[in-house]
């Protein structure tokens, strides 16, 4: 075992911290051709060029082209909700895996599914802040930002079919109009059954050894003269300009990686007060709440059930994050993150100090903190509040009459969400709750929330929600089921066409109409609005504070030698490194690649150790075809990097020297989540599935032979 251990530690590695927006690149191109990129670094900054040009947003994950014929490759989790869309109790898709024989059969995907291609990035940081002015209020500086962003979309969006958002850079420092196709026709093409798809389930979520087959496949549609355009049977597949080559030769150990994807959220610089803030209370309380809506939904929705099918995404998204923060809250108190927060901030005023040009960055940062003094403090009761006002119902009549309000404002004034141009995802919104809601295990779920809601503290009530449902002091079940059985008794919004229909109603009307959960937004509006107005304000203020803290974090590390990368936003970032194993922590060695072989020492015959007969016969057989690795003697499943990544990265493309897709990326170990915090180099894996087993997989599991004749399938 010793030597084992010497071995993955001292694999070369060319780990780089940071997930580098492309125009950053040129400042790190030395460092990529060390580490052995073949391709030329500066062709990464072309959004519109290979490789870049092929890799695509899914809006919450990423994927990428991977056939001149609109064929879009990504996670199996990262398309689940189509499956589970699509699924039914007679056609269980996440069961048995769902396989277009042709192009007739490829089903729309769910309400809202989005596949965006970025074409264009620009800096417009001058033009938001044109109209800033240092005595502005919080609120009058959150809204002269949002007017200023409205107006570049609506300007970039006045080409039909493109998608435009300006998103903040260093906390403000920095503002980039993002310019993407908006493919609005999506549809599932083939996705194995979570026996292979999901294998191992939220027992080896996060984990490793890992032998997920986690990919899933997609195809773009557009109309016949090649523009976006929404679900028709005229529509023909989209013809992408860059698609990405499949390698069936894969990786080795040490070998270069590197991947392009649309990160969600890190944390990386947040300050000391926040970060404690989040791991003392936030994430714990987190946890305990979202356990209990997972047992209660367990428990009031029988396996394999209609109701169950219809929370199986609710479910594996609460499970995944209910791992990852538990991960996250481990790994700060192994890494001692409080003290390295606190250790960073005393180095950074160390600086500051050091010259007295730089005294206004220690004002803004003190003010900085004091704000979030302030923020934090109200965070517990708006927490409280949220939970025990989440039924679906309740939610989609808040967005209607808010909808109704904001329709009384010329449209460049309203609240982005509410807008002309996010109608059609506003109305998918109302049309998926059909096939994410059930009546029972909803109101199980509200009861729920409500004691907890009225078990943390009389300072954690809020007088407006507790008048409207008539509360008493402290929770009584029977009390509770009584108060809310009339709301589900007595609503309308529970079909579709009732929502669709009250997108065009006006306040007066939706005020008169007599529906509980509506009489209850109306109720419960003026608060929220409050609510709302007061975080605009503190908005408006960090606004104004975070932009200084950030621009002194990039002078004090230029200072130390180090390029300063923005915080994850989901855009699109590119990072680097090689695969590689490791020991994270004493006496464990987690090696590079997992084969087809730990299938077999897995599988129980029980979810979500349940692979197919026909797979494990296969594997019983030694069939391994073309797909084998020769150092393994077998097809590798899944490989570990030391790629610096987060969530949103999910689906994206892992690419070799050469630009050629050798995998997905689609988890990271237990050790490596709190990287969203702190990247350590020792602990910080990404897990990947490996083109090869998912050749292996569609080859000779599920048949799908015809989409690897359309793939370009290389073998060098």
């Amino acid at each position: 075992m010793a030597s084992v251990c010497l071995f993955a530690l001292s694999t070369p590695s060319h780990a780089v911290e940071g997930m580098f927006t492309p125009d950053q690149l040129p400042e790190i191109a030395d460092d990529l051709r060390e580490a052995g990129l073949e391709l030329d670094p500066s062709t990464l900054t072309d959004l519109t060029e290979f490789p870049m040009g092929a890799v695509v947003s899914l809006g919450g994950c990423t994927a990428s082209f991977v056939s001149p014929e609109g064929l879009v490759v990504s996670n199996h989790h990262c398309v689940r909700g189509s499956i589970q869309y699509n699924s039914t109790e007679e056609n269980n898709y996440l069961q048995d895996g769902f396989l277009a024989a042709d192009r007739t059969e490829e089903v729309p995907a769910s309400p809202g599914s989005r596949i965006y291609v970025t074409t264009e990035l620009t800096d417009v940081t001058e033009r938001v802040n044109a109209g800033l002015t240092s005595d502005m209020t919080g609120t009058e500086r959150y809204a002269a930002i949002e007017a200023a962003q409205k107006e570049i979309v609506a300007e970039c969006e006045e080409t039909e079919g493109y998608r435009c958002r300006v998103s903040s850079f260093f906390g403000g420092l920095q503002y980039k109009l993002i310019r993407q196709m908006e493919i609005r026709d999506v549809r599932l093409v083939y996705a194995p059954g979570d026996n292979i798809g999901k294998y191992g389930g939220d027992i080896d979520n996060w984990m490793w050894p890992r032998h997920t087959g986690d990919f899933g496949f997609y195809r773009a549609y557009v109309g016949p003269n090649g523009e976006p355009a929404e679900y028709s049977e005229d529509n023909v597949p989209y013809e992408p300009e860059h698609v990405l080559e499949v390698s069936a030769s894969g990786l080795d150990d040490g070998d270069f990686v590197m991947v392009a994807g649309y990160p969600g959220r890190t944390s990386r610089y947040v300050r000391l007060i926040d970060t404690a803030h989040t791991f003392d209370w936030y994430y714990p309380t987190w946890i305990e709440v979202s356990q209990a809506k997972v047992d209660t939904i367990m428990d009031t929705a029988t396996d394999g059930s209609d109701a169950r099918i219809r929370y199986e995404s609710s479910l594996a998204s609460l499970n995944n994050y209910i791992k990852n923060r538990g991960g996250q809250i481990e790994g700060a108190r192994r890494v001692g993150l409080t003290d390295l927060r606190a250790e960073r901030e005393a180095a950074l005023d160390a600086w500051i100090a050091a010259d007295p040009s730089r005294a206004h960055y220690g004002e803004a940062i003190a003010a900085l903190d004091a704000l979030s003094a302030e923020s934090n403090a109200s965070d517990e009761r708006d927490f409280w509040y949220n939970n025990a006002t989440s039924p679906a119902l309740l939610s989609a009549a808040q967005s209607l009459y808010r909808l109704a309000n904001e329709r009384e404002l010329p449209d460049a004034e309203r609240k982005s969400g509410y807008q002309d141009r996010d109608m059609t995802s506003f109305r998918q919104r109302m049309q998926r709750i059909d096939r994410r809601y059930d009546a029972g295990v909803d109101m199980a779920l509200w009861d729920r929330m409500l004691e907890f809601y009225m078990n943390a503290g009389e300072e954690n009530r809020t007088p407006v929600l507790d008048e409207a449902l008539g509360l008493g002091d402290t929770y009584d079940a029977a009390e509770i089921a009584a108060l809310l059985a009339p709301f589900y008794e007595g609503t309308t919004l529970d079909n579709a066409e009732t929502r669709f229909a009250l997108m065009d109603a006006s306040v007066e009307e939706l005020e008169a109409l007599d529906d509980p959960f509506m009489q209850l937004a109306i109720a419960l509006y003026d608060y929220e609005m409050e609510t709302e107005n007061r975080n605009n304000e503190i908005s408006g203020q960090t606004n104004a504070l975070r932009p200084a803290y950030m621009e002194a974090i990039i002078d004090w590390q230029r200072s130390e030698g180090i390029t300063t990368y923005p915080d994850a936003n989901s855009t699109l970032r590119i990072t680097h490194g090689s695969v590689l194993g490791g020991s994270p922590r004493d006496g464990m060695a987690y090696l590079p690649f997992t084969t087809l072989e730990g299938i077999l020492e897995k599988d129980t015959g029980e979810a979500p150790f349940d692979a197919p007969q026909a797979q494990l016969d296969l594997i019983e057989a030694g069939e391994y075809g073309p797909y084998a690795m020769e150092s393994l003697g077998s097809v590798p499943v899944n490989y570990l990097t030391d790629l610096d990544s987060t969530g949103g990265n999910s689906g994206s493309a892992t690419l070799n020297a050469q630009g050629q897709l050798v995998g997905l990326l689609f988890d990271g170990t237990i050790e490596s989540v709190n990287s969203d915090w702190h990247f350590d180099p020792r602990t910080t894996r990404s897990i990947h599935v490996d083109t090869r087993y998912m050749l292996w997989v569609m080859d000779y599991v599920s048949g799908a032979d015809y989409l690897i004749e359309e793939m370009n399938v290389v073998s060098e």
